[in-house]
């Protein structure tokens, strides 16, 4: 499936949740929601929104570390509901489907690479606007959590490209990290879960303050 065009790079990973969904601030209040139902000490908002990227359970285990190991299915469920209780207000950022139709026009392979479950992914797809976008995903229960770069990498086996030849595009620094550790290039967005003067030691190729900005960074670079 090796591409011969003429473009820096054939695949592109996004991440989900604070790239191309608005999904931070409910995020943020689940989290802290399902540790007050089980009695832990409520994370901050900076706290709660470090674990988002990470697989359900190692950012539930993360953001709340005086709750029992015994509890965290009880942990892990409580999130579940109250998730599910805010999934139909989640939008995604404005320009999100013009960029995604542009890079697909462009003939780059799309895919998702995210901490979600493969339940969780497939019931939000089934439900957006980007239902059939995508020509690939990975998520973090059916391979590994971020930074671990098995994601990309069974992506990267999955369309036949190198890593040079594979972008990551996300907002935190599990993203960036997952990206250095496949030997991927990467660029970060500063409107999502983590502070962009973290993603500095992590060289992205570039920092984007808007959908409108990584468009046109992506139109002139990728």
């Amino acid at each position: 499936m090796r591409s011969t065009r003429p473009r820096r790079f054939d695949l592109i990973a996004f991440d989900w949740d604070g790239t191309l969904f608005d999904s931070t601030a409910i995020i943020v209040r689940c989290i802290q929601r399902a540790v007050a139902d089980v009695g832990g000490r409520v994370p901050s908002d900076r706290e709660a929104a470090y674990v988002i990227g990470m697989g359900l359970m190692e950012a539930l285990a993360h953001a709340a570390p005086d709750v029992p190991r015994d509890r965290y299915p009880q942990l892990g469920a409580r999130y579940r509901h109250h998730y599910s209780a805010h999934q139909d207000d989640l939008s995604l950022f404005g320009g999100v489907l013009p960029l995604l139709s542009e890079l697909k026009a462009r003939h780059h392979w799309l895919a998702v690479a995210t901490g979600k479950s493969r339940r969780g992914l497939d019931e939000v797809l089934q439900g957006s606007p980007l239902a059939g976008v995508f020509d690939g995903s990975r998520t973090a229960d059916e391979t590994a959590g971020k930074p671990d770069p098995l994601m990309l990498r069974e992506l990267m086996r999955e369309f036949g490209t190198e890593p040079e030849r594979t972008l990551m595009i996300g907002d935190t620094t599990h993203d960036l990290q997952m990206a250095v550790n496949a030997g991927c290039a990467a660029v970060g967005v500063s409107y999502g879960a983590h502070e962009p003067g973290e993603f500095a030691a992590l060289r992205p190729l570039f920092v984007a303050r808007s959908v409108g900005e990584l468009h046109g960074w992506l139109v002139e670079n990728a």
